[in-house]
């Protein structure tokens, strides 16, 4: 498995290492493998739109703030 090095904020490390105490996860490493792929996963999921579909989204009428019931 290849290694990436990155850098993340103070409270996002504490964060993680809050997680891995409470047993959420084994290790800090599969915190972060974990995180990382539920991200990308969401991201791939709900992830930016084609130009096309700004306006398709269900119950949007074009405004990101007014939804129509």
């Amino acid at each position: 498995m290849p290694k990436v090095n990155i850098n993340v904020p103070e409270h996002l490390e504490m964060q993680i290492a809050q997680l891995v105490e409470q047993g959420e996860f084994v290790s800090r490493e599969e915190a972060i493998e974990e995180l990382l792929s539920t991200g990308l996963r969401a991201f791939k999921t709900s992830g930016p739109m084609d130009e096309d579909d700004r306006f398709e989204d269900d119950g949007m009428m074009g405004h990101e703030d007014e939804y129509v019931f």
